[in-house]
């Protein structure tokens, strides 16, 4: 939300020549990649902060990419180049006992993607480049401060100089640890879920049945899922060994666990990558303060059950980014409703998240004849009643997030657009450009509503195929509906 001690005016270009970006994204991973990317794309002036060197391998846990997360990738062109990158699934295993079909999901990407998390982030970061963002690698936030107009941010350079950038806006997408927010003095409530979870990158002398394994005994759980590319991430935990994130792990620990859970190690050899890490379940109250916002596990971290971290923070780089670029644009009527509807959408999304990743790994860990219980009806749920599985689907993929309606603008207002076939081709095409698309009537010339924030230079109009249809369609830039009318 914004504070109240700022005096926020709609005139959103003031003492613009006082800046050096309209922009400061402070955090490359992928979250922080995508909305530098959108921003440059679009003409935003944006320069990306990374403390890391550049050409830093990073190799992250995060290696799951599902159904809406690829749309998004659609939208911007990137989607194909990678699926090439990894293995698809079409199955989701629950409680080593529930497959979900992913084939069921309304889009074209029904299935998971099995991919490291440097793939994404390479795809992200060329895009960025080539768009025109300005990098800024081996350098941190120490500080920031904020005006009724501008963020100031004091940084240290790779050689230890300090460096002062002024920017327009500043977003944190620096992680678990967040500099930016604990620069803005946020809580960051929650737990600590899961200790000592080992996970390495390996060969394997035996390839396993499924192409997705994973299992649970009473004292320890291990997933194995492809790369495509001869490589497997193993995850695993058990309760007997519970010990903190600084004690060494080796690819005996690993095997031994795996053997636990699924019965054999399947030969595994060779690790490229071995790291032991905690979960935490926690969320900031506040995605934005004043002209500064947090995205990814800045603003929230949740266990990996379900693969939800960096599928939650790529789409909230895609809510932003669009918001903050008709704001710098002055194309929003109210730019500052527009900007705080970033915490209104997105802040319960990132709620939904916990909630429901801490419920798939509570389930999963369960150990008392009670949670194990509790785990065999929900799993006879899932397996015998359709609705109930189609429902854990839309949410496990993302294709079931919604937004609430705003008033006057029809009841489609806030859900995801189908990637309909349209007369100018799929609107996730029309999507690249990076603009609201007006799909109207054919024969029919429909205006936006007042209040929508585009400008006709910054709309793409397209027709419906079928010339039954007479609804006029507004979709935003991130492939959510703004508003209906017939």
């Amino acid at each position: 939300m914004s504070t109240k001690e700022t005096d926020h005016t709609n005139d959103t270009h003031a003492n613009t020549s006082t800046t050096d970006t309209d922009v400061l994204v402070i955090g490359a991973g992928p979250t922080g990649l995508l909305l530098a990317g959108d921003l440059a794309a679009a003409g935003i002036d944006v320069t990306l902060v990374e403390r890391r060197p550049q050409g830093f391998s990073n190799m992250t846990r995060a290696f799951g990419v599902h159904a809406r997360t690829l749309e998004q990738l659609d939208a911007r062109g990137l989607a194909d180049e990678l699926l090439a990158t990894g293995t698809t699934l079409t199955t989701a295993r629950l409680f080593g006992r529930v497959d979900l079909d992913l084939t069921r999901l309304p889009t074209r990407f029904n299935h998971l993607l099995v991919t490291p998390q440097y793939e994404v982030e390479r795809l992200l970061e060329h895009r960025a480049a080539t768009a025109g963002a300005t990098f800024r690698h081996g350098t941190e936030l120490r500080g920031l401060r904020q005006d009724a107009a501008t963020v100031t941010a004091e940084l240290t350079g790779p050689d230890g100089t300090p460096l002062t950038l002024r920017a327009r806006y500043l977003v944190g997408t620096d992680g678990v640890r967040s500099s930016v927010r604990s620069a803005l003095g946020l809580p960051f409530p929650g737990r600590s879920v899961i200790r000592s979870i080992v996970l390495a990158d390996v060969r394997l002398t035996e390839q396993p049945a499924d192409t997705f394994s994973v299992n649970g005994s009473e004292d320890a759980f291990t997933f194995i899922a492809p790369f495509g590319d001869g490589w497997y991430r193993v995850m695993g935990w058990t309760r007997t060994r519970q010990v903190p994130d600084s004690e060494p792990v080796d690819l005996d620990e690993i095997r031994e666990i795996t053997r636990r859970a699924l019965g054999t190690d399947h030969g595994m050899h060779d690790a490229r990558w071995i790291s032991r890490f905690h979960s935490d379940e926690r969320q900031t109250p506040a995605y934005r303060v004043g002209r500064v916002f947090l995205a990814g596990d800045a603003a929230h971290v949740h266990s990996p059950a379900g693969g939800q971290g960096m599928n939650t923070g790529l789409q909230d780089a895609a809510n932003l980014s669009w918001k903050l670029t008709a704001a710098l644009r002055g194309e929003a009527p109210d730019p500052e409703a527009l900007l705080d509807s970033y915490q209104s959408e997105r802040h319960p999304v990132g709620a939904m998240a916990l909630r429901n990743s801490g419920a798939l790994l509570r389930l999963a860990m369960a150990h008392t004849p009670l949670t194990r219980t509790v785990r065999a009806l929900v799993a006879r749920l899932l397996s015998t009643v359709r609705p109930a599985s189609a429902r854990a689907l839309d949410m496990l993929s993302g294709i079931g997030i919604a937004y609430a309606p705003a008033p006057g603008a029809g009841r489609l207002s806030g859900r995801r657009a189908p990637d309909v076939q349209l007369r100018e081709g799929r609107l996730h095409e029309l999507l690249r450009q990076g603009e609201f698309v007006l799909i109207a009537p054919q024969g029919a010339t429909p205006a936006p509503p007042a209040t929508a924030p585009v400008t006709p230079k910054h709309l793409v109009r397209a027709t419906w195929q079928d010339p039954a249809k007479r609804t006029a369609v507004l979709v935003r830039p991130d492939g959510y509906v703004h508003w209906t009318s017939h």
